[in-house]
């Protein structure tokens, strides 16, 4: 089985999808549809391409890009703190970068 990463608007749209197939979600996943419904910031159509753009910067990992995506960073900051459990320091380029693509895909 493939592991994949996906953001709170990609969860919520695909719980939602699940929740007319079956009519009805188990617990956990009724709590996992609250919490995206609550918590996504961004429609889950723009999530791909805001992924795609952001794995073309050095060092990004899909962990990183979805969780950006869930974010959506405003500040420098707010981009160090996403990198801050990583071995590395992203360069303030590649941060102002990526607050860059966040912006165009809000």
């Amino acid at each position: 089985m493939e592991e994949e990463y996906v953001s709170l608007a990609e969860m919520k749209g695909l719980l939602e999808k699940e929740k007319a197939a079956r009519g009805e979600l188990n617990q956990e996943q009724q709590y996992s549809l609250g919490h995206a419904s609550t918590f996504a910031k961004i429609d889950p159509a723009k999530v791909p391409a805001l992924v795609k753009e952001l794995m073309a910067i050095p060092m990004m990992s899909p962990f990183n890009a979805a969780k950006i995506a869930d974010l959506q960073p405003t500040h420098l900051d707010d981009v160090r703190a996403i990198f801050a459990k990583e071995r590395f320091s992203l360069p303030k380029e590649d941060a102002e970068k990526v607050l860059e693509i966040v912006r165009n895909h809000q």
